[in-house]
C-alpha cells in the first residue's frame, strides 16, 4: 500500500470478510486474532486482484517497510525543513542497521535504497510540476534538493528530459508510486 486511497481499499476488502483490523498503516496491517487458511485465501486473491499482495516473509517485509518509510517522507511530509540522513532514519524506524538494510534492499530490489529514494523524489518533482502551483526553485527546496541545478540534474538523468521538457509533455509521463 503506498497511499491513503490503497489503505482505504484494503481496510474495505478486510471489512467485507470479517476480519477485524488492529492497526493499519501504509504497507502494514494488524489484525485482531488469527485468519483462518479459507479466509486466507481468499484474503489473497482479493488483495491481488486490486493490485496489491500479501507479504508474509520477514526479509520481503523488511524491505517493504523501507519503502514505505522512503514513500512516506518524501510524498507525505515536507522535506524542506528537515535535513534528513536517510540511513539514520531507515535504521533508526525499523531498528536494524543500514549496512543489513541497504545490502539486502539491493540484493532483492536490484538498486540501492539511495536510487530508489531519488526515483520517488523524481516522482514528486514529476507530480509538482504537473500541477504548476511552484516553481522548480520552490519544488527542489520542498524535495530537501541543495539547489534547481542539483534537482534539474537528477531529474534529466533519470527521465532524460529536463523539468521544462517534462511540463510541456504533461501528465502522461507519470507513474503510479507502486511503479516506481
Amino acid at each position: 500500500m503506498v497511499c491513503p486511497r490503497c489503505i482505504k481499499v484494503v481496510s474495505e476488502e478486510l471489512e467485507k470478510l470479517e476480519i477485524k483490523i488492529k492497526n493499519i498503516k501504509l504497507g502494514e496491517v494488524d489484525v485482531v486474532g488469527e485468519i483462518d487458511k479459507k479466509k486466507l485465501e481468499t484474503l489473497q486473491q482479493v488483495l491481488q486482484e486490486n493490485g496489491f499482495e500479501l507479504i508474509d516473509d520477514r526479509k520481503s517485509r523488511l524491505i517493504e517497510s523501507v519503502k514505505n518509510i522512503v514513500i512516506e517522507t518524501i510524498h507525505y511530509d515536507d522535506l524542506s525543513e528537515k535535513n534528513i540522513i536517510w540511513s539514520e532514519l531507515i535504521s533508526k524506524e525499523l531498528n536494524f542497521e543500514y549496512k543489513y538494510l541497504s545490502q539486502l534492499f539491493s540484493s532483492v530490489e536490484g538498486i540501492t535504497i539511495e536510487h530508489y529514494i531519488i526515483l520517488q523524489k523524481i516522482e514528486k518533482a514529476k507530480e509538482l510540476i504537473v500541477y504548476n502551483e511552484f516553481t522548480l526553485s520552490e519544488i527542489a527546496w520542498k524535495l530537501g534538493y541543495s539547489s534547481v541545478a542539483h534537482l534539474s540534474n537528477q531529474f534529466k538523468k533519470i527521465t532524460g528530459m529536463t523539468p521544462k521538457n517534462f511540463k510541456q509533455l504533461g501528465k502522461n509521463k507519470r507513474k503510479s508510486l507502486d511503479k516506481v
